[in-house]
């Protein structure tokens, strides 16, 4: 397969991005529908959305800027200029595919935020089953004290509070376990995108240093540019570093490996009215990307 040599021997198309996955959708609508225990996080969502759009679009135009100056350096007609304004661009295209990468991560970070919702929304049922039966032996206390649904409607309120003992066990469970696993993965997103960008744009700090800035008086002529294979060493050096680059975290501890399919502790302590509880809802599993595919590839190309 062949490589370009620079930014320039590719066509600008080749920057574009496809068009944002986040299609039109009545949201809004779904918003309004949304149950009362679930709206706080659902909006929550929902503005993580627009941040994520956000950081894809800032990664499109950083692709645009290089292009523009390496475009601009050319026209200079100064090979220094030329030369290093394209091997920046090069860089600067790294930083903007670290912004696509860093908003990948951050779509699964949100992905594990909607299972939170979901349980949420599950929960809700149940609790406006308890408000809403008890509601009714107060009327009927009230109407009629002898009633003989009463003793009807004190078991169903015994039943629904049963339920809703085991959905709210099963909410506060997933939930602080979900939480520690959706920041863990943003946080993570955050110091890999936070590194390798300061590994390119150490990198792009010693591609200044080989332009000469010496200044000339009229009628000078500055000697010919002799670092171009300095330049592309510097972008060679950057690609294996980047390469090399691995995640060095504190690790985020987590005692919930106990927990059941049912959301319940696999112990004795979930005998508790289990038979009770509802089906869990189908957690999806956060799509991993294979790194060497998400970066490197403005580099590869430039130093190959």
């Amino acid at each position: 397969m062949n490589r370009a040599l620079s930014i320039r021997s590719r066509k600008k198309d080749d920057h574009a991005k496809e068009a944002s996955k986040h299609t039109f959708s009545i949201s809004t609508l779904r918003g309004m529908h949304q149950a009362e225990l679930s709206k706080k996080l659902f909006k929550l969502i929902k503005t993580e959305n627009h941040c994520i759009e956000a950081y894809e679009t800032a990664g499109r135009e950083r692709l645009s800027i290089a292009s523009q100056l390496s475009d601009w350096g050319e026209a200079t007609t100064d090979d220094a200029v030329s030369d290093i304004s394209d091997k920046i661009g090069v860089i600067m295209s790294e930083i903007g595919e670290q912004e696509d990468l860093f908003a990948q991560n951050l779509e699964d970070y949100r992905a594990i935020l909607k299972q939170i919702r979901n349980i949420e929304a599950s929960v809700q049922p149940s609790r406006d089953q308890k408000v809403k039966i008890s509601d009714e032996i107060q009327k009927l206390k009230y109407k009629e004290p002898s009633s003989p649904k009463l003793v009807t409607l004190e078991q169903e309120l015994v039943r629904a509070e049963a339920q809703n003992l085991v959905a709210e066990a099963q909410l506060t469970n997933i939930t602080r376990q979900k939480i520690k696993e959706a920041y863990d993965l943003h946080f993570a997103a955050t110091i890999e995108r936070a590194e390798k960008q300061i590994i390119l744009a150490k990198y792009g700090r010693r591609l200044l240093n080989l332009l000469d800035d010496t200044p000339v008086v009229p009628g000078d002529v500055r000697q010919p540019f002799a670092q171009a294979g300095e330049a592309r060493q510097v972008l060679a050096d950057a690609e294996q570093e980047l390469q090399r680059w691995e995640p060095h975290l504190e690790p985020i501890h987590s005692n919930a490996g106990g927990l059941g399919a049912n959301l319940m502790p696999m112990d004795d302590r979930s005998t508790r009215a289990t038979s009770e509880a509802p089906d869990p809802i189908a957690t999806p599993v956060p799509t991993e990307k294979p790194a060497a595919e998400a970066q490197g590839t403005h580099l590869e190309q430039a130093t190959a």
